[in-house]
Parts: structure tokens; sequence; C-alpha cells
């Protein structure tokens, strides 16, 4: 962000009666210890004032053109805050549902602002990101769905589908949404599965990959390190915690794997 002047808006984790505001007042560690506690944890999607005046913000600092790029809107009403609060911006601001969340929106961000630095125009930097969208992949295991069914990102029949069977879930991002992939019985059979998933998904191309964590990272670092033994086409590589807002679904012990085609 700070390499190529990405401006973000923060969402919120709603922690019993407090709202905090993700990466700044709610750190994830105290995230999975809440959880782990059984605390109350919801979140909540910026308002459309505090868009305006990031739009505003920006304005004044000379451009005359904003990208606005969000998790997926099957997820979050963020994009829908974000169309609101365009509509009186003070120059043109495309708002652009990427249907990606994590590094998966992170690789589209990149893709836009490299394109305007090199001179694109506000919809060259909209093709270069939608452009990425669609040559990312998203693929995670969970020890449990029993967040993502309480957070209302997934159904009932859907956590079904791991807890009753007694089965650890691999998901994958899909159409903007959280879909079932494969059902594993033991969690270190999943991560190898979710290992060999993202490796075939790479095959031979050149591409960026992240590793996402959400109080494992040992687990991250070591599938990290076999991911850049396995893939022969591998540019980048970005192990990371996730914010507290996709831990506040995933719970902890989420380990994931963005692959982004260059």
């Amino acid at each position: 962000m700070e390499r190529h002047g990405i401006t973000a808006v923060p969402l919120t984790v709603v922690l019993g009666d407090r709202a905090l505001e993700e990466g700044t007042e709610i750190s994830t560690r105290s995230l999975a210890q809440a959880l782990q506690k059984r605390r109350p944890v919801t979140t909540s999607r910026p308002n459309p004032e505090l868009f305006a005046e990031t739009y505003r913000r920006i304005a004044e600092s000379g451009a005359d053109g904003i990208v606005s790029l969000h998790l997926s809107a099957e997820l979050s009403g963020t994009h829908d805050a974000a169309v609101v609060a365009a509509r009186e911006a003070p120059v043109p601001v495309r708002v652009v549902d990427t249907g990606m969340i994590a590094m998966a929106l992170g690789f589209c961000a990149l893709a836009a602002a490299e394109t305007a630095e090199a001179g694109g125009t506000v919809d060259e930097a909209v093709t270069a990101a939608e452009k990425r969208a669609a040559g990312t992949s998203a693929y995670f295991y969970v020890d449990t769905l029993d967040y993502l069914r309480r957070g209302g990102r997934i159904g009932a029949a859907q956590a079904l589908f791991g807890s009753a069977l007694a089965v650890k879930p691999l998901l994958q991002l899909e159409g903007g949404r959280i879909e079932p992939l494969e059902k594993v019985r033991t969690a270190s059979k999943a991560i190898a599965r979710l290992e060999e998933i993202a490796a075939d998904r790479a095959g031979g191309a050149p591409v960026d990959i992240a590793v996402h964590h959400l109080a494992a990272p040992d687990r991250a670092s070591a599938l990290a390190d076999r991911l850049r033994d396995r893939v022969p086409g591998l540019a980048d590589l970005h192990v990371s915690e996730v914010g507290a807002v996709i831990g506040a679904h995933t719970g902890p012990g989420l380990l994931g794997v963005v692959v982004s085609s260059r």
C-alpha cells in the first residue's frame, strides 16, 4: 500500500458491544483469543460517509479519477456502500466488485496500481484488476465450519458438510461465494490436499501465491516452503495472517492459499 499509494477503507469488528476498526483498534491475536473464549464477534461494513470522506480526500490530493476495488459483494455490503458514496464524489469513481477476498483482492489492487503508475487510464486500471481477478483462485482449510455458519457466510446445510460427518473441509471461492470443495478425514491430510490443489492450479505458468493463516504461523510457513519447491513458475510469495474481519468468520486454524496468474 505504501509503495503504490493505495488507500484502504477499514471494516469493523464488533466484539461484544464494542465496535473496533480493523487494523488499528483490534489485532488478529486479540480476535483469535476472543473467538477461542467463544465471545460474540460480528463484523460490519464501512458506512457510505466514510467512503465519501475518503473519495473527497483523494480528490483534494490531486487525483482526477478513482478506482475503488472491493471484496466480494456476495460476502459483504462494502461494495454497496461504496456505490452510494461514489454518486456524490467530486471526481469519477469506478466501483468494482472483484469477487475476491484477502490477498486475492490484494493482487487485483496491485494490478490496478501498477497500470496507473505506467500511465494507464482509470478504465485501463479497472480492466487490469478484472483480468487479474479472472485469473485468481482461492482455496482454504478451516478447523470447523461453525464460524462461517454463525456469520451467515455459509448455510446450515453446508455446515453439516463438515460437522455432522466429522471431516475437515476444504473450501474455495467460487463466483464470489464460499463453496465446499472437498471432504478430507484429518487435518494433516486436508493440508496436504490443499497444497496439492494449489500446486496443480499453479501449473508451470508464472504465478503469484499468497499463503494466509489465523493463529497458525508454523503451518503457514511450512506450507509456503513446500509450495516454493513445487511451483516452478512462482514469482512472488506472500505469507501473512488474515485481518480480523476475515478471521472473525473463519476462526483460528485457518490456512488459505491464493494462486494468481500473472
